[in-house]
């Protein structure tokens, strides 16, 4: 088979929803690490998933213009600047955790006044925590009603392109569903905003520092508008290099102060809708060739869900979260270096055919 123009983006858009969608059932499943709360961070969620999804409907319109090596150029930038700062984001942790873990050794042996070696036994409590069964914690994790707002949004978006798809491309109708994409992600991600500035105002009022989403970020209007910059540019880029966002979201999440299981398990959340969109997306534009797509995506099914298996179970077993910022960083460079060797291949290849290698016409080419 022989891979031409962007065909690899798309397959790789199929991957990525399956791999997604297969941890985010696994994460389900798991209890969030220091508190009675749902792994999945929905006040997040609702909170850029409207954002990439319209940077997303941006980004698939441009990825059939933008030339083949220019594609390439991105995804290596892109993923190398990510992947550098979520490895020495990983350092980071990977320290405060050294430090941590020799505190506890410390308070945990003591000598007393006679020379004596003291050993701290932990004694287990008079009433044991009890624990919960998958089924509960499942229940624990799904939030129905934030749940059916966001499967609100991706089914407006969804309705919007299948119907742009059967309207004649760069019409007046083309251009007002295109535009209707914009209200809708703009009152969601403005009414979650307002919540979350309310809340952090609320908070700060009475003197509860407790951080708001898992997050040490200041919900200020400048940081509000960041986070919807970086949602849509996320989102363009994401449906540009057919990476669904979550190569972004993901390092943006730990760089707000969000502890890496809960961003992890809330970037996959938000890539499974942004991802099946850009499938969807790219159907619509005959560029998914569905066979080899379903095969690619199965194989990603299983991977994903095995992945998170194995990984929660390392990161229990050692003590340290930083390994899942540590293998987000691995992972996403060995994307750019792979990526980025065979997008140089077949660059080389279409410059030695003397083949077209500039941009196509936005109108042409929807």
């Amino acid at each position: 088979m022989i891979v031409c123009d962007s065909l690899f983006v798309f397959l790789m858009v199929g991957m990525i929803m399956g791999a997604s969608a297969s941890s985010v059932w696994y994460n389900l499943r798991v209890p969030h690490p220091t508190k009675e709360v749902p792994i999945l961070d929905y006040d997040l969620a609702l909170l850029f998933q409207p954002m990439l999804l319209l940077g997303i409907t941006v980004g698939v319109s441009l990825s059939v213009v933008f030339p083949y090596w220019l594609i390439t150029v991105l995804i290596i930038i892109l993923f190398i600047g990510t992947s550098s700062r979520s490895f020495f984001k990983g350092i980071e942790m990977w320290k405060e955790e050294t430090l941590l873990k020799e505190k506890a050794k410390q308070e945990a042996t003591m000598v007393n006044s006679r020379g004596e070696l003291l050993i701290d036994t932990k004694y287990e409590p008079l009433i044991p925590k009890e624990e919960k069964s998958a089924l509960e914690v499942m229940c624990l994790n799904l939030r129905w009603k934030r749940m059916l707002v966001l499967m609100a949004v991706w089914l407006g978006f969804l309705l919007i392109q299948v119907i742009k798809n059967n309207t004649k491309a760069c019409s007046v109708l083309y251009w007002v569903l295109f535009g209707l994409q914009f209200p809708i992600a703009f009152v969601v991600f403005g009414y979650e905003t307002v919540k979350l500035y309310k809340d952090h105002k609320k908070r700060m009022t009475t003197g509860c520092l407790e951080y708001i989403c898992e997050a040490s970020i200041a919900w200020t209007p400048m940081n509000l508008g960041f986070c919807a910059l970086c949602g849509i540019i996320g989102g363009t880029v994401g449906g540009l290099l057919g990476s669904g966002g979550g190569f972004v979201l993901g390092p943006l999440l730990l760089e707000i102060g969000v502890i890496p299981q809960v961003a992890s398990a809330t970037a996959t959340f938000v890539m499974m809708f942004s991802s099946s969109l850009s499938v969807v997306e790219f159907y619509l534009l005959n560029r998914f060739p569905i066979p080899f797509a379903l095969y690619l995506t199965t194989v990603s099914v299983l991977a994903g869900f095995w992945g998170q298996f194995f990984v929660r179970r390392l990161v229990k077993c050692l003590g340290r979260a930083s390994l899942i910022v540590f293998i987000l960083s691995g992972v996403i460079f060995a994307s750019a270096v792979t990526m980025g060797v065979v997008g140089t291949e077949q660059s080389i290849k279409m410059i030695n055919n003397h083949e077209f290698m500039g941009f196509l016409g936005f109108c042409t080419s929807q």
